[in-house]
C-alpha cells in the first residue's frame, strides 16, 4: 500500500498493536510521536542540539506499537530533509530494510555527528 495523507490514519489503525491502549487518545498520542521526531530533527538541524536518547525512545515506541510497518510510516511522516538522520538512527537500531515500497535507501548518506553520539551510548 502506498501511503498518502488520506490513508495514513487508516493504515496506522490497521497496523496498531497496543494491548494496553484503551482509548483513541492513546492512539493519537502514539501518532504524535511522528511529529515529535520532526521537531527533534528540526532542532538538531537548526540549533545542533541532538537529543539522541529521546529520538531513540520515540522510534522504539513507534516500532513497538506499529511493528515493521513503522518503517514506511516513518519515511512518510518524517520530512524528506531528515532522511539522513532518520536512516542513521534506524541503522543503529537494526530497523532499516534494504528497500521500502521498492525504493532503495542504501544511497542515503549517514549523519556522522549522530553516528559519533550513538557510539558513546
Amino acid at each position: 500500500m502506498i501511503l498518502t495523507p488520506e490513508n495514513f490514519i487508516q493504515f496506522a489503525m490497521k497496523c496498531y498493536d497496543n494491548t494496553q491502549c484503551v482509548s483513541i487518545k492513546e492512539f493519537s498520542s502514539d501518532i504524535k510521536r511522528f511529529k515529535f521526531l520532526n521537531t527533534l530533527f528540526v532542532r538538531y538541524k537548526e540549533d545542533n542540539i541532538l537529543k539522541e536518547r529521546l529520538i531513540l525512545n520515540h522510534i522504539i515506541i513507534i516500532y513497538n506499537v506499529f511493528g515493521i510497518n513503522a518503517t514506511p510510516m516513518l519515511f512518510f511522516k518524517v520530512d524528506d530533509a531528515f532522511a539522513s538522520q532518520l536512516t542513521t538512527f534506524l541503522l543503529y537500531l537494526n530497523y532499516m530494510p534494504d528497500k521500502i515500497n521498492g525504493v532503495s535507501y542504501s544511497n542515503i548518506p549517514l549523519d556522522q555527528n549522530i553516528i559519533d553520539a550513538l557510539r558513546k551510548l
